[in-house]
């Protein structure tokens, strides 16, 4: 998962694209890129780490321009500790080219064969960012020969990446000397949407970078949809997928997106507001309201759903954790001692909420479950009489394909478990997890236009209709493995910086 923004000013472009960069931090923190364009010439600074820490005053300074992207990086393919991964990516030809990516590409090892054998292009990384350049960089060279270059083969190139390209891809490009060009895969998986100021053209990932940077949210780039952008910000748009459908990852209204964004029409915190209700339906069919005296959100995206099941089942609300931002990503800690250690620094009890009660503790989901049998003991150790867990989201039980860092199947709590196990492994009084139909009917009733939703994670369904046991293997193979796997990505490996 990673957050992406490019924009077309009459004005320069640097500052704007730092900001909108600040506000999508919460889609990755291991590294930040920016590259400008002046005449026909990029300007690049990227680097591992965060976007306060990897752009200074001199960097900024080196990024002239009134067109540019960005991207901050969360690494689903590829090695996580690379520099040279760091998004933007560069190839000299055709024209010069610029993209950023979020997404993931499943048949990113069979395109490297293909680019090598017969297109005749060297991959230098293990990401499949610069897999999809490549292949943009191909079909713009097939269409055009190096002449004149039009918009009409603009969209005749993404043409030729949507027959080719498999996966996740929302991305945005830089044509040298031409204009920015943005398009979203057949499904629409990921997130990407376009807003005006005036004269200038920004599109991002979230809605909130826009509202963020003084932009007005125009629409969301369709699935299928290939956006051209001229060096002047007059825009012009073609669909380019031969049967495209609207059918959005899921996870992003449940955890990945901020709350003040709208996507695809929906309002993410309204769509969390919808799973806390249908949630509460499940507490009642699990646990007695009247054995619970108190409902705790786990910070920070679980807060709307928790706030909404209270209320509804009458119950009080209180926060009982605080979550201290400046701690360091525990999956990345050696060892399950460190990894422990680390969870109780991130998030310290407040006991009075705790002491004499039966708590219920609302989480937004439960991938490994390390994260929460800790919390569920922390609470405990607070003096809670009974803590009940429940979550907004469905058992996690199988590995996403398209952009959000997984585990394998077996390092999911819920893979081949029942809920009791699960709860037995978590060390809760109850659990009550979210049904997979009525998330999906919580969140879809939002915009009646969706075809349905990517959630693949919960039940299996890739909506590609192309990956296999055999895929998801190989997919995993390039996943960066610490000493006991990657942590839970629903609490730790992502901080948010979200607001309820």
């Amino acid at each position: 998962m990673c957050g992406i923004v490019g924009v077309v000013s009459q004005d320069p472009v640097n500052q704007l694209i730092y900001d909108a960069l600040l506000l999508l931090q919460h889609r990755g923190q291991d590294a930040a890129g920016i590259v400008t364009q002046q005449g026909r010439k990029f300007f690049m600074h990227k680097a591992k780490g965060m976007v306060r820490d990897v752009f200074r005053t001199r960097n900024m300074r080196s990024l002239p321009g009134n067109c540019g992207l960005g991207q901050v990086r969360y690494p689903t393919a590829g090695n996580a500790f690379s520099e040279e991964e760091a998004q933007p990516f560069y190839v000299n030809a055709p024209f010069g080219l610029v993209l950023v990516h979020n997404g993931n590409l499943t048949n990113a090892h069979a395109l490297k064969q293909e680019l090598f054998q017969t297109d005749h292009r060297h991959i230098n990384t293990e990401s499949d960012s610069e897999v999809l350049l490549n292949v943009l960089a191909h079909e713009l060279e097939k269409v055009t020969r190096g002449l004149t270059l039009k918009p009409a083969d603009v969209f005749a190139a993404v043409r030729g990446v949507h027959q080719r390209v498999r996966g996740s891809y929302a991305v945005v490009a830089l044509i040298a000397g031409h204009g920015l060009l943005a398009f979203r895969d057949p499904y629409g998986i990921r997130p990407l949407c376009l807003g005006r100021q005036g004269g200038s053209v920004m599109l991002a990932s979230e809605s909130v970078t826009l509202e963020g940077t003084g932009f007005e949210l125009e629409r969301d780039v369709a699935p299928g949809e290939a956006v051209f952008v001229d060096l002047q910000g007059n825009v012009q748009a073609e669909q380019c997928a031969a049967a495209p459908a609207l059918k959005p990852c899921i996870f992003e209204y449940v955890y990945l997106a901020r709350p003040d964004s709208v996507i695809n029409g929906i309002s993410v915190y309204q769509a969390r507001l919808n799973l806390g209700a249908t949630l509460a339906k499940r507490v009642i069919s699990t646990v007695p309201p009247n054995d619970i005296d108190v409902v705790i959100p786990i910070p920070e995206s679980s807060r709307p759903s928790a706030m909404e099941l209270a209320q509804l089942l009458g119950l009080p609300y209180r926060e009982g954790f605080v979550k201290n931002r400046y701690v360091g990503r525990t999956f990345i800690m050696p060892g399950q001692a460190v990894r422990k250690k680390s969870v109780r620094q991130k998030l310290n009890v407040i006991g009075s909420e705790f002491k004499g009660r039966n708590v219920l503790l609302v989480d937004d989901s439960i991938v490994r479950g390390t994260t929460s049998r800790e919390i569920v003991q922390m609470a405990r150790d607070a003096g809670a009489r009974k803590v009940y867990l429940a979550s907004a989201a469905p058992p996690v039980r199988f590995p996403n394909v398209y952009g959000i860092d997984m585990p394998t199947p077996d390092e999911l709590v819920a893979h081949g478990r029942t809920v009791d196990e699960v709860r037995q492994i978590i060390g809760c009084d109850a659990l009550i997890y979210q049904d997979v139909d009525g998330m999906k009917q919580a969140v879809g009733q939002l915009n009646p236009k969706l075809g349905g939703f990517d959630a693949s994670c919960f039940d299996g369904e890739y909506v590609t209709g192309d990956i296999t046991a055999e895929d998801i293997a190989r997919l995993n193979q390039g996943r960066d493995q610490t000493e006991e796997g990657t942590e839970d990505t629903s609490r730790l490996a992502l901080p948010n910086a979200q607001v309820a």
